[in-house]
């Protein structure tokens, strides 16, 4: 029994140590450095059935399979590794994390039962590091503080009236509004400005003078005796 506890990574900038289906997990670094031969193991329990965990059930196993987790498998084996993957000390560039559910071609895949597949529900899960030369458990780290994933909000809790606008989101509008209420301002200013200066263009125009057209009347059409139209 090693004295080592698995924990979320705490390193800056990673973001989503938790998702809805993963975790993020410090690398076991310096941990197993008495065990060269042996193949270290993640376990990934639930958290009522980490206490029962058979250190004896092999990794593989049916009784260990990531496609029957979470019933009836209670724990299953995956990410498994030599000691080479974990270097000690860490090298610079070193990524030292482990990102637990991250496989999703393998989740349905019955002859991958070692599959690091998405975990079903928020938990609590517990892990922990077992080191196995060949069947045989040598080495184990202890169990994790509980961990819980994040879980999406219900539509019906999300709030729709006013008092749940956030204060920045009252800053935008506000915002906003002002730069809308300058941009009509000035629309406005530039329209009465051209208007002005329609009118005083066209004062430069003279008004035409009227045009008179005299009318005259054929009296020699009206003149002529009817006998000869």
């Amino acid at each position: 029994q090693l004295g080592y506890k698995p924990e979320l990574t705490r390193e800056p900038p990673l973001e989503g140590v938790t998702t809805a289906s993963t975790f993020v997990l410090d690398q076991p670094r310096c941990v197993f450095t008495d065990y060269g031969n042996a193949d270290i193991w993640l376990v990934v329990a639930l958290d009522q059935a980490a206490s029962t965990f058979n250190n004896s059930e092999g990794p593989g196993t049916a009784a260990t399979a990531f496609q029957s987790f979470p019933d009836p498998v209670r724990a299953y084996m995956t990410l498994n590794a030599t000691l080479g993957s974990y270097p000690c000390p860490k090298r610079d560039g070193d990524i030292t994390v482990l990102r637990v559910g991250s496989e999703t071609s393998c989740a349905q895949d019955t002859t991958r039962p070692t599959c690091n597949g998405p975990l079903p529900h928020p938990g609590p899960y517990r892990v922990k590091f077992l080191a196995l030369q060949g069947s045989e458990p040598v080495a184990e780290t202890a169990w994790s503080v509980p961990i819980t994933l994040r879980q999406a909000k219900s539509p019906d809790s999300i709030p729709t009236t006013g008092s749940g606008h956030s204060a920045g989101m009252i800053a935008i509008t506000t915002i906003l509004s002002i730069l809308f209420a300058i941009l009509l301002a000035g629309l406005v200013a530039m329209l009465v400005f051209w208007g002005s200066g329609s009118c005083s263009g066209s004062s430069a125009f003279s008004k035409p003078e009227a045009v008179s057209v005299r009318r005259y009347n054929t009296h020699h059409v009206y003149d002529q005796p009817a006998a000869r139209l």
